[in-house]
């Protein structure tokens, strides 16, 4: 009967009934900024973070995301490695090397097939790594990691914080952007074969 009654507690007195309690840890209402070369990616995965209550910011190249980073001063960053011009890499350096921007979570992001990336990664000190193609599932991983560790901590925003305001899509094109984000071909770098 002992069994019963800690079910019961645990779904709920009356049948139907569940528990509201968030199971996922992921904070809500983060200021995430996206840096990718690719308009694809950046508004897959900023699909995915609004939805989940986030504010996201947008970046096409590593300097405009080193100005928004000093600028916004988001919670977190998702960071391409292959990008045009000042690469994933320089980036995560830069950020690193001052002091407004040194403590903001990083994930770098890349389709490449090469392992070392990873290496590399941590290396420069980003916190995690994620590779292309992701889904949603992936995305909070990281973010509920991130969390759990400490790392990621939504800061308060004051009134002079102005949230974006104007939709970058439409309802129509919103919908249309596609649930995983595939890498793009110039990220595919294909291993030599092997001599037979």
């Amino acid at each position: 009967m002992a069994g019963f009654e800690l079910i019961r507690r645990f779904f709920g007195n009356e049948p139907g009934e569940r528990r509201v309690a968030p199971r996922s840890g992921v904070p809500k209402g983060a200021w995430v900024l996206v840096v990718d070369d690719s308009a694809t990616i950046r508004a897959v995965l900023g699909k995915m973070l609004s939805q989940d209550g986030h504010v996201v910011l947008k970046a096409p190249d590593g300097e405009t995301a080193i100005e928004m980073a000093r600028k916004e001063k988001p919670d977190l960053i998702f960071l391409d490695i292959v990008m045009p011009g000042m690469n994933g890499f320089a980036v995560l350096r830069a950020l690193r090397r001052e002091p407004q921007t040194h403590d903001i979570p990083i994930v770098m992001i890349s389709g490449n097939l090469q392992a070392t990336e990873q290496f590399y990664v941590q290396r420069f000190g980003a916190d995690d790594f994620m590779k292309k193609p992701f889904g949603r599932g992936e995305v909070f991983a990281r973010i509920q990691h991130l969390t759990q560790s400490g790392r990621l901590v939504v800061r308060e925003r004051t009134a002079e914080d102005v949230v974006p305001t104007a939709p970058e899509h439409t309802e129509a094109e919103h919908a249309a952007i596609p649930d995983i984000a595939m890498p793009d071909p110039h990220d595919m770098v294909v291993p030599p074969a092997e001599p037979s």
